[in-house]
């Protein structure tokens, strides 16, 4: 085997499923393997193409898998370097039903369907982690249908599940019209009429049977067709059923694959369950209102600050509303990453808009939780400006600019909701308003002489590009990476630095509690739960040598694909991170706060315990960067 393909042997071998099959295997699947470069915003395969002979693994870059919803491109998920996705050839003969492009300039590994099958045939764990990713990219329902019985179409999305159900919750009539089988049409039609409703569900024992609407009364009675006095059973329509946990795009889906404009809303999704509700066209118009996708667009046409304030308003009440239901805080997160994304996105281009177009190419970064993704509602404006180096005589009219737009920006980002940094972190501090050259510098002196400088705060590590330049944030980051080869110092910093956070509990665990001031009594859910993870898992990443992955829990997710030694440790510490971040969130909400001072004592003692082991699991991470790391210089 010629040497790229020995590398890339190497490389499929460090990540699942690959990395359960022998070198030898991997070599033969790779025999036919093909390296393709995409430019960014360019699709691998679109909606309704033809099946590919391969799918795909992504060795570097980023891509989006998005679904048509009423003609608006949601996003159901995002393939990192190590992910594999277009896996539809595997397992069906369909086309296409996701669109997938390029977010960013990416190389993927285009690997045939028909050297792979067989390996994936014959070993088990192959065969059940491509169904289960196959299974978190795919909202389709065409092979989860099965049919029940008097015409009752059942719809089983029990493994179809993606990320999109918990984009959007779904307000259904909890009590539907219901007639008996024995009913008469006009019996029917005057019942619908009384109560103003335009279907009603036949059932038995409350079990669906079938469903009548108004077109059924208009097409087949009023024509003529049928007699008044006829039974229902010669009238009703087949009822389609889906479970009441129904997501919006299920919904959807299920309404276009069935051609019909009603469903019946089940304990299970089954014909044989009981009828908890009915879903109409209406309820999903009113549905979309409310979707992360529509309130993204309307933000992109916002014309002020006055819109985009009420925008960021329907965060908020979407926010409430998943927490409420118990939607998992990574999906909650992602929802308000991109939206917030979107919003001081929308922002700058307002301000370049008013000030005319940029003298140079820059980039405008988020950074701390904004960068991460972490962010709920009453965050700080946290930002860093950059923009292309320019020549000596240019530099103070160019950065000039620069540091007006981002004061705009920041101005607009306060009407709307967003307070300005306490630490003054934002593009529209001249210290954070700099050229590449400069912040490669600055980088540069942060990492390679640690804790010199007064400047120096961790949060500069974690950023997403919001407007601008991709290249410049690349160009950071590979000024980063580069200064982290051999550099114990740095390490040794940061992990002291993650380790010096006050800790969660004092003598006989107990919880340790603000002793004065205005949160005196109350436990910091931030500073004593939150940062501790994010800290250790921030030098674990940057360790690692992982790019592009920004967010707490999903680095720790990455990590355990990379370290596999310490894969139940970063599994373990991904669930509890996310478990205090959800404890932060509903007290914010319920007390309008930003969450992070809790009163305990007013907890149930099983609240208090699931933080308490949640909080407990952190000592895990410390042993870890304790073992990995030298911390003698800054100890």
């Amino acid at each position: 085997m010629n040497t790229v393909g020995l590398r890339l042997a190497e490389t499929l071998k460090i990540y699942p499923p690959f990395n359960t099959l022998t070198i030898d295997e991997i070599r033969y699947i790779i025999s036919g393997t093909f390296v393709i470069n995409i430019e960014k915003n360019k699709s691998v395969f679109n909606i309704n193409d033809f099946l590919h002979d391969n799918f795909y693994m992504l060795a570097s870059g980023t891509i989006n898998l998005n679904i048509l919803i009423e003609g608006e491109e949601t996003m159901i998920n995002k393939v990192i370097p190590g992910g594999i996705f277009g896996l539809r050839p595997l397992f069906e003969k369909s086309n296409y039903l996701l669109n997938a492009f390029a977010r960013e300039e990416s190389i993927l590994f285009a690997i045939p369907v028909s050297t792979f099958r067989p390996f994936m045939d014959s070993n088990p764990e192959v065969m059940e982690f491509v169904k289960q990713r196959f299974n978190a990219n795919t909202i389709s329902p065409s092979s989860g249908i099965s049919s029940g019985s008097e015409g009752v179409a059942r719809i089983n999305f029990d493994n179809r599940k993606s990320e999109i159900q918990y984009f959007q919750n779904l307000t259904y009539n909890k009590s539907p019209l219901q007639c008996s089988i024995s009913a008469t049409a006009i019996e029917v039609a005057r019942t619908m009429t009384d109560n103003m409703s335009d279907h009603i569900i036949v059932s038995e024992n409350n079990l669906p049977v079938g469903i009548i609407t108004d077109a059924d009364i208009r097409s087949k009675i009023a024509t003529g067709r049928y007699p008044l006095d006829t039974s229902v059973k010669n009238i009703m329509a087949t009822v389609v059923t889906v479970a009441e946990n129904t997501s919006l795009a299920e919904a959807q889906l299920s309404l276009i694959s069935y051609s019909t404009t009603h469903l019946c809303v089940t304990k299970d999704g089954g014909n044989t369950s009981p009828i908890v509700g009915s879903i109409s066209q209406r309820d999903l118009i009113i549905a979309q209102a409310n979707h992360p996708g529509i309130i993204i667009k309307e933000i992109n046409i916002a014309r002020d600050n006055r819109e985009l304030k009420q925008l960021r308003s329907k965060l908020a009440d979407l926010i409430q509303a998943s927490l409420v239901k118990n939607i998992p805080m990574s999906h909650i997160n992602a929802i308000s990453g991109e939206v917030t994304i979107a919003l001081i996105k929308r922002c700058v281009e307002h301000a370049i808009l008013e000030m005319g177009s940029a003298p140079t190419p820059f980039a405008w970064l988020s950074i701390g939780s904004q960068g991460r993704k972490e962010q709920l509602l009453l965050t700080d404006q946290n930002s860093i400006l950059i923009f292309q180096n320019v020549a000596a005589d240019q530099y103070r009219s160019v950065k000039d600019y620069f540091i007006r737009l981002a004061r705009k920006v920041a101005v607009s980002l306060e009407e709307i909701g967003f307070p300005k940094s306490p630490n003054g972190y934002s593009a529209s501090n001249l210290l954070w308003c700099k050229s590449l050259e400069e912040w490669q510098k600055l980088y540069t002196l942060w990492m390679l002489s640690p804790g010199k400088s007064k400047e120096a705060s961790t949060i500069f590590y974690d950023y997403e590009l919001v407007f601008g330049d991709a290249k410049l944030e690349e160009q950071l980051t590979d000024t980063i990476f580069a200064n982290l080869k051999n550099n114990e110092s740095f390490f040794d910093y940061l992990g002291n630095d993650a380790l010096r956070k006050p800790p969660a509990f004092g003598f006989f665990k107990k919880f340790n509690v603000e002793e004065d001031g205005i949160h005196k009594g109350k436990f910091d859910i931030k500073s004593r739960g939150l940062l501790p993870f994010i800290e250790a898992t921030r030098i674990l990443t940057l360790s690692q040598n992982i790019r592009g992955v920004n967010n707490t829990y999903l680095r720790l997710k990455e990590l355990a694909v990379v370290d596999k030694k310490n894969s139940e440790i970063y599994h373990r510490s991904a669930e509890a991170f996310l478990t205090i971040s959800k404890y932060r969130a509903q007290n914010g909400f319920k007390n309008d706060t930003t969450g992070q001072y809790i009163d305990l004592d007013s907890w149930t003692r099983s609240d208090r315990e699931k933080l308490k082991a949640a909080l407990t699991t952190f000592k895990e991470l410390e042993e870890l960067i304790k073992d990995t790391f030298k911390l003698t210089q800054f100890s």
